[in-house]
C-alpha cells in the first residue's frame, strides 16, 4: 500500500498516514509505510481509524510484531482529531496475542502471560544502536571516498556532514537511546557515546559497515518475502 484511498477526511487521513510513516520495523531500521506492512487503512468522518498490519511470514517473531503494533496504535492514537483507533495485525501465529494485548493496553508480557518474562525496551535500545552505528557507515563513505584519512575522520563532527535524510535519521537514533546528536558531536563514536580515536577508525567503520549491510541485506529479503506472499498469484492459489 503506497497511499490512502480518497475519503471524507483528507487532511487527518493524510496526518494519520505521515503517522505510521513513523513506525519502524525494529530490525529493518525502515517506516513500516515504506515496507508495505499497511494492508489497509481507515478514517471515518467521525475520526475513528482502522488499520492492518501485514508482516512477511506467518512466524515474524512476535517480539517484533507486537513493537510495530504497539507503535502503530500509539503513533495513530497521538493524531490530533483521532477519537478512536484500532491496530491489528493480520496472517500472524500470534495475531490473537498481539491484538488483544495493544488493544487492552497490557504491554508485551501482559500479552504473553507465562511466555514473556520483561518488555521490550531492551531489544529497541538494541536495534536502535544498530541502526545508529549503520548510519555511521552511511555518512562516513563519502568523506573516505574523497581521501580523507584516520585522523580527518576521527575529528568530524555532524556539523561538518552535509545534511540529509540519512544525517537527520542518525540524530534521531542517536537521540532515542541517549547519545550525541548535537552538531558539536562527533560523527563516529562508540556504543558509550565516547569518540572513536583515529587508530581505532578502520575497526570502527568496518564493523559499521558490516553492520549496514547486514540490515539492508535483511531489509531486501523482507520485502522479497512479503511480495511473494501476497502477490497476486499467492492470494489466487490460497
Amino acid at each position: 500500500m503506497t497511499d490512502l484511498p480518497a475519503g471524507p477526511v483528507p487532511e487527518l487521513r493524510q496526518a494519520v498516514w505521515s503517522s505510521l510513516g513513523t513506525v519502524l520495523d525494529p530490525e529493518l531500521d525502515e517506516p513500516i509505510t515504506d515496507l508495505d506492512f499497511v494492508e489497509s487503512c481507515t478514517v471515518s468522518p467521525a475520526g475513528e481509524v482502522s488499520v492492518t498490519l501485514r508482516l512477511p511470514t506467518f512466524f515474524c517473531a512476535p517480539n517484533f510484531s507486537f513493537l510495530m503494533v504497539a507503535d502503530a496504535y500509539d503513533a495513530v492514537s497521538a493524531v490530533p482529531g483521532v477519537r478512536r483507533a484500532a491496530v491489528t495485525l493480520a496472517d500472524h501465529h500470534a495475531s490473537e496475542e498481539i491484538n488483544g494485548g495493544v488493544a487492552a493496553h497490557s504491554g508485551f508480557v501482559g500479552s504473553f502471560a507465562g511466555e514473556a518474562v520483561a518488555e521490550l525496551d531492551e531489544l529497541r535500545h538494541t536495534f536502535l544502536s544498530k541502526a545508529a552505528l549503520a548510519g555511521q557507515d552511511r555518512l562516513a563513505r563519502p568523506f573516505v571516498e574523497e581521501g580523507l584519512g584516520p585522523d580527518d575522520l576521527a575529528a568530524l563532527t555532524l556539523a561538518e556532514v552535509p545534511d540529509s535524510m540519512e544525517l537527520r535519521r542518525l540524530r534521531d537514533r542517536r537521540m532515542a537511546i541517549g547519545l550525541p546528536y548535537t552538531d558539536d558531536a562527533p560523527l563516529l563514536i562508540h556504543g558509550d557515546g565516547s569518540r572513536v580515536t583515529s587508530a581505532q577508525v578502520p575497526l570502527h567503520l568496518r564493523r559499521a559497515r558490516l553492520q549496514r549491510v547486514g540490515i539492508e541485506t535483511n531489509g531486501e529479503y523482507c520485502k522479497s518475502l512479503l511480495q511473494t506472499r501476497y502477490s497476486a498469484e499467492a492470494k489466487a492459489r490460497a
